[in-house]
C-alpha cells in the first residue's frame, strides 16, 4: 500500500500510455483519413488522461458496436414473405424512374445499404404542428382494433401524455394488444403512470436504462425515433415526441414549429420491422410474427415512400448517405430544415460544392436554439457556407424543430434525423424518403411559409461579429458529436 500511496501518479502515467498506445494502433489500423489519424496520435501522445477522453468520444467508430440482433426478427419467415412482396417489378420501377429524373439512385442506396424495399400504395399527410399531430393520433388510437405499437425519445406524462396513456390503458383492456418503447434518458414517466400501464395490460419496456439519466445525458446512445403504427396499416414518423412542449396553445410560453408525417399504405411495413426489431432488443424476447402485424392494404394513392432507418445496428449511415446523394444529385434547388445543424465533413463538402454548381441551396435553422452549446456550434459553420453562395435564414417566431429536406420538386423528406453528427453516427433515427412531386411541392410550401418568420444572415455583417463570440463557436464545435 505504501508503493502505491509514494508512486500513485507514476501509475497512473503509465497506464495512461500503456492504453494511448493501444488506441493509436487501433487507429492506425483503421486507415482513416491520415490528419485524422496523425491528430488522434498526437493528441494520446501529448496531453495523457485528457487524451483518451477525447479519443474515446470523437475517434471510435460506433457504428461497429452493433447493439441489436436483427436477425431475430428479420429471419422470420413471415418477414421475409412481407418484403418479398414489397418489391416493384421492372415496369413500376422505370416509370419512377422517368418521374424522378434520375434520382432513383438514392433507392438503390438505401435498398442496398438496409434492404429497406420502395413502397408505392401509400397516402400520407403532411401534419404541421404537435396540435395538429395529436388530433389525428388521438383519434387512430381510439380506432385501433388489433395492436397498437409506440415507440419514442420523449414521452412525459403531462396533459398530452396523460391523454395518450389513457387511450392505450382503455384500449388494452379492450383486448388490443399494446406496445410502448421509450428511451430511458429522454423520457419522463411518474412511478403512478407506470404502475397505470402496467395494472392495463399494456407491455412496456425502457430503451437501455441508465441510473442517472439526468447525468448521463446524451453520452449514450439513444433512440431518437419516434414511430407509431397502428394494426399494420396507419403509422406515423416524424419530429414530434409526446410532450406538451410541442403543442402550441394558449397556455404556450414559446412557439413551436415541426413536421410530422402520417402514412397509410405498405411503408408502415418498415416502420413496423423497425419497431420489432427495437422491441426484441429491450424486451429480450422474440415475438412470433403474425399475419396480423402486416396485413394486405390497398389506398386509393401511390406516394412512392422508402423507410430510412440508421443508427449502431446498421451497416452504413443511411440517412447521412441519403441526404448526401440528394444534395449531389440535384440540378435546380436543396431547401434545408434543421434545429441542430453541425454537419460533418461529407454533407459539409456537398452543400459547398452544390451552393458553387448554381444550385439555389437554402438552410433554415433556429435564431435562438434550446442548447446554447449547439447554437454556437452551428454558427462555426455559417461564414464558410456562406462564401459557397449556400443561403442561411434564423426562424425569429420561436423554436423551429422541424427535420425536412426538399429536392428538386420530387424528392423530400420527413424525419427524425437532424444534421448533425449524432444523428448520423449515435443516435438510433428514422426518416421517411418520399419520391413524389405532390407531396415535394407540399413540403416546399411548407419552406417557403416558414420563410416569411426568417431573417436572412448578411455575409458581411456576419463576419465582423465578435472575436468572444467567434472564440466561443470554435470551442463548442470541438465538442460536436457530443451536443
Amino acid at each position: 500500500m505504501d508503493f502505491l500511496k509514494d508512486n500513485f501518479w507514476s501509475i497512473l502515467i503509465v497506464l495512461n500510455y500503456a492504453i494511448a498506445i493501444s488506441a493509436a494502433f487501433t487507429v492506425l489500423l483503421k486507415n482513416i483519413n491520415p490528419t485524422k489519424t496523425l491528430t488522434y496520435i498526437l493528441i494520446l501522445v501529448f496531453f495523457p488522461f485528457l487524451g483518451l477522453i477525447v479519443y474515446y468520444f470523437f475517434g471510435q467508430e460506433y457504428r461497429k458496436n452493433k447493439i441489436f440482433n436483427r436477425k431475430n426478427v428479420h429471419n422470420q419467415t413471415v418477414i421475409k414473405a412481407v418484403q418479398e412482396s414489397l418489391e416493384l417489378d421492372a415496369y413500376e420501377l422505370k416509370k419512377l424512374d422517368d418521374l424522378l429524373d434520375e434520382k432513383t439512385k438514392l433507392i438503390s442506396l438505401i435498398h442496398n445499404n438496409e434492404n429497406s424495399k420502395l413502397t408505392i400504395n401509400n397516402k400520407i399527410d403532411l401534419l404541421e404542428n404537435g396540435e395538429v399531430k395529436f388530433k389525428y393520433l388521438l383519434e387512430d388510437l381510439i380506432q385501433a382494433e388489433n395492436h397498437i405499437h409506440l415507440e419514442y425519445y420523449i414521452i412525459k406524462d403531462d396533459t398530452i401524455g396523460t391523454k395518450i396513456i389513457n387511450i392505450i390503458c382503455d384500449k388494452a383492456k379492450e383486448g388490443v394488444t399494446v406496445r410502448l418503447s421509450f428511451d430511458d434518458v429522454g423520457s419522463n414517466l411518474s412511478s403512478a403512470s407506470r404502475r397505470k400501464l402496467k395494472e392495463s395490460g399494456v407491455e412496456f419496456f425502457a430503451f437501455m436504462p441508465v441510473k442517472y439519466p439526468k447525468f448521463t445525458s446524451k453520452m449514450n446512445y439513444r433512440n431518437h425515433r419516434k414511430i407509431v403504427v397502428i394494426d399494420g396499416r396507419l403509422g406515423y414518423v416524424g419530429g414530434i415526441n409526446i410532450s406538451d412542449t410541442y403543442i402550441n396553445d394558449e397556455s404556450s410560453e414559446n412557439y413551436w414549429r415541426d413536421i410530422h408525417l402520417r402514412i397509410d399504405g405498405n411503408a408502415v411495413s418498415s416502420l413496423q420491422i423497425l419497431f420489432l426489431t427495437t422491441w426484441n432488443f429491450v424486451s429480450g424476447e422474440t415475438i412470433e410474427i403474425s399475419h396480423e402485424l402486416f396485413p394486405n392494404i390497398t389506398t386509393q394513392s401511390d406516394t412512392p415512400i422508402q423507410i430510412a432507418a440508421s443508427g449502431p445496428d446498421t451497416d452504413w449511415a443511411n440517412i447521412m448517405e441519403s441526404i448526401f446523394s440528394a444534395i449531389t444529385n440535384a440540378e435546380d434547388y436543396v431547401y434545408i430544415t434543421s434545429p441542430y445543424f453541425i454537419p460533418n465533413d461529407e454533407i459539409l463538402l456537398a452543400l459547398k460544392v452544390a451552393a458553387r454548381s448554381n444550385i439555389e441551396v437554402k438552410i433554415i435553422i433556429p435564431k435562438d436554439s434550446d442548447s446554447w452549446t449547439a447554437q454556437y456550434a452551428t454558427n462555426s459553420y455559417i461564414e464558410q457556407l456562406l462564401e459557397a453562395n449556400v443561403k442561411i435564414f434564423r426562424y425569429t417566431k420561436g423554436f423551429i424543430h422541424s427535420k425536412t429536406i426538399v429536392v428538386d420538386d420530387v424528392f423530400c423528406s420527413v424525419g427524425t434525423a437532424n444534421m448533425d453528427y449524432r444523428s448520423f453516427n449515435i443516435n438510433f433515427e428514422v426518416n421517411a424518403l418520399i419520391y413524389d412531386q405532390t407531396s415535394a411541392q407540399a413540403l416546399k410550401d411548407i419552406f417557403m411559409h416558414d420563410f416569411k418568420y426568417c431573417e436572412e444572415v448578411n455575409h458581411e455583417v456576419w463576419k465582423n461579429r465578435s472575436k468572444s463570440d467567434k472564440l466561443k463557436e470554435s470551442f463548442c464545435r470541438l465538442w460536436a458529436p457530443l451536443l
